[in-house]
């Protein structure tokens, strides 16, 4: 019989994740700032909102956000947060959210084709 006891401390897998503003922080149209402490108010940890502890760290360098999580906490979840805060700022008809590697997302702008619009 093999015995199925772990022995010492179990291994926190920490995700990390990093979304990329800088386009639109440019352009002035987004405050990184801003975003920043819109995602620490609305994560939700065991079901609450603000109750980040340790478990989830949120900073902003220059134009990325970065968040680390040593729970499990889905890409998903983040791009979701990610739509709802441009909604709300007025911004989901000019901004996309678009993955672009394993661990990162970026804003970019719709692609406008002007050349439809001048023949009507």
């Amino acid at each position: 019989v093999v015995s199925t006891q772990s022995t010492g401390k179990s291994k926190r897998v920490v995700t990390k994740y990093t979304l990329d503003c800088t386009h639109p922080a440019e352009d002035s149209i987004l405050d990184p700032a801003d975003f920043v402490t819109y995602l620490s108010s609305r994560v939700k940890v065991a079901g609450k909102t603000g109750n980040l502890g340790d478990n989830i760290i949120i900073t902003k360098e220059k134009n990325t956000v970065a968040l680390s999580a040593d729970i499990p906490l889905s890409k998903r979840y983040l791009k979701y947060l990610t739509k709802k805060y441009l909604k709300k700022n007025n911004l989901r008809d000019w901004l996309r959210v678009v993955a672009s590697n394993k661990n990162s997302f970026e804003l970019r702008y719709f692609q406008v084709d002007n050349e439809d619009e001048a023949d009507e």
